[in-house]
């Protein structure tokens, strides 16, 4: 998979490119990163990129001209342009999972300052949000998006270690014990410890469920409860 990022910062990428997962994965040639500065499309030899807002207002705008230029000098019939932004559909897991399977190269969009000029969204196939705040810029946005597809590519992480991950499977993941078996008087629970994968699996789908009961309710809407999942939260709702 080939992911461009056009921003006006590239050198916020520097760590995230050469840490952990997303290392080993450009390493592994998993996925190409590149990052792409949108000063270099600016006309004029101060490379501004913005200007202040028709009609008065706070803040600088982004300049249709030098974003529209930065894109169309990076994307092709196989590009598919993303915009970070508050305004966007809300980002969940199973967008990860599709663009995961994007046969298109992707390049994501990081806006900052006061915003985009209207004209730019012409130049764009979609728009994400990671959630209803704002943030300075879409620096961040895009590495949590990128971060979010790289780890669902093969090779990048074994695929067990995000099939039981909180969202993939409609609910929020159970939880992890390693040692000490013991500490400040907390113990693991002794069905992980029994060697009985049956119950095991039991009781990790019990623990997601309750889980999600109490802390993501709604998440439940959608997820297809079978009679022992219904019985498990009717118990739950008993000792409330």
């Amino acid at each position: 998979m080939k992911i461009k990022i056009l921003t006006l910062f590239p050198e916020m990428f520097f760590g995230f490119m050469n840490s952990s997962i997303i290392k080993r994965a450009l390493e592994a040639k998993v996925v190409e990163i590149s990052i792409i500065d949108i000063r270099d499309y600016s006309k004029d030899k101060h490379r501004h990129v913005d200007d202040t807002p028709y009609g008065g207002g706070a803040g600088m705008v982004l300049r249709v001209d030098v974003v529209a230029e930065a894109i169309k000098a990076n994307r092709s019939e196989d590009s598919k342009v993303i915009m970070m932004s508050p305004q966007g559909t809300p980002y969940k897991e199973a967008m990860a999972y599709q663009l995961a399977k994007e046969e298109k190269e992707i390049i994501l969009l990081c806006g900052h300052y006061e915003g985009f000029d209207e004209r730019i969204r012409h130049y764009v196939d979609q728009e994400i949000s990671i959630g209803d705040f704002v943030l300075t810029g879409g620096e961040i946005p895009a590495m949590c998006v990128s971060d979010s597809i790289i780890r669902l590519l093969d090779g990048a992480i074994t695929e067990e270690s995000h099939l039981d991950d909180s969202f993939s499977n409609g609910l929020l993941e159970y939880p992890h014990y390693t040692r000490p078996l013991v500490y400040d008087g907390m113990e693991v629970p002794f069905v992980l410890t029994n060697g009985n994968h049956a119950h095991i699996a039991k009781f990790r789908h019990e623990e997601s469920l309750k889980r999600t009961y109490l802390k993501r309710p709604d998440l439940l809407n959608d997820y297809p409860l079978t009679k022992e999942d219904e019985k498990v939260l009717k118990e739950l709702c008993e000792k409330e």
